[in-house]
């Protein structure tokens, strides 16, 4: 039995997105949100392009992870319980250029986000060949925890004052919390957030053990056939404040731009320097991406 197997594996996998935790060097937990695939052996497969790699390198450094399942947009579910896997990572130095190891998660990323399969065409490859060039993690679990739904609160329309990261956690009704525990490992929860004076004002649930530290709070959103997706990640300091947290912002994430036309074309010019990076900075050649392969993928996704 693994530890995975205490969580509603069936409602995990409906899951589109997870957000996934890594530290970074000073320290700081910096969650994304990203894709997951449940392993027949209870591990969890995610994986990242070259372009953002940060996280594998997290990983490389410092194994201990953390995933919440708390957004289940597309999932078809209604009141889906919030799934949180604590564990460690591994990720090789390998650059996977095909889908081997990793068939069921592109099989089912095609089939749950049907524009990705529209990458494979041939005019679309030069433009999007860092996308399919990735790195693969492993998480082993050694840790679940299952909470309730969040009732978070309304959105509310950005506004120009308040602290850094307001206008962003305004659009949201809730946010991520990503913090430490009392030994460093990173830790997940999805919560209310509000501006006061100073920063904002989070509340953390009683399972969560989060301590005062490096932190942040990430807002995301993606529709039900994972397109038009924004996020935003506010880094800064978790402290006490009475009888409850504040997070006191210093750094504002926004990797996909913040909304405006132009950043599609930014976006894609940044992605292709961080590609070329990663690889210049290894002496290694850009591989050939298995075209081929990862059609016959999405062909048998879109059947």
């Amino acid at each position: 039995m693994t530890v995975l197997s205490t969580a509603p594996v069936g409602v995990l996998d409906a899951y589109r997105t997870c957000e996934f935790v890594t530290l970074a060097r000073n320290g700081t937990p910096l969650a994304w949100p990203t894709a997951a695939r449940r392993n027949e052996d209870g591990t969890l497969l995610v994986t990242t392009s070259l372009a953002f790699a940060q996280k594998a390198l997290n990983v490389r450094r410092d194994g201990r992870v953390a995933l919440l399942f708390s957004d289940p947009t597309g999932s078809g579910l209604s009141e889906a319980p919030q799934i949180f896997v604590g564990g460690r990572a591994t990720c090789p130095d390998e650059i996977m250029a095909g889908p081997e190891g990793a068939e069921d998660y592109w099989r089912t990323l095609f089939e749950r986000q049907p524009h990705s399969r529209a990458y494979l065409s041939r005019p679309m490859r030069p433009l999007m060949s860092w996308y399919y060039l990735r790195l693969l993690i492993t998480v082993t679990p050694e840790q679940v925890i299952v909470r309730p739904p969040l009732r978070p609160r309304p959105a509310s329309p950005a506004g120009t004052g308040g602290p850094l990261g307001a206008a962003q956690l305004a659009r949201f009704a809730s946010a991520v919390l990503a913090a430490r525990d009392p030994e460093g490992a990173p830790v997940l929860a999805r919560t209310s957030t509000a501006a006061v004076d100073g920063g904002f004002a989070v509340e953390v649930p009683g399972d969560c053990a989060a301590t005062p530290g490096p932190a942040s709070l990430l807002v995301h959103r993606h529709d039900e056939l994972l397109n038009h997706m924004h996020n935003a990640l506010v880094q800064g300091e978790l402290r006490r404040n009475g009888d409850g947290w504040l997070l006191v912002p210093a750094k504002v994430v926004e990797p996909m731009g913040s909304g405006r036309p132009s950043d599609a074309v930014k976006v894609l010019r940044r992605t292709r320097r961080a590609t070329d990076r990663y690889l210049e900075r290894r002496g290694l050649e850009r591989p050939r991406v298995e075209w081929n392969r990862f059609r016959e993928l999405a062909s048998a996704a879109r059947r």
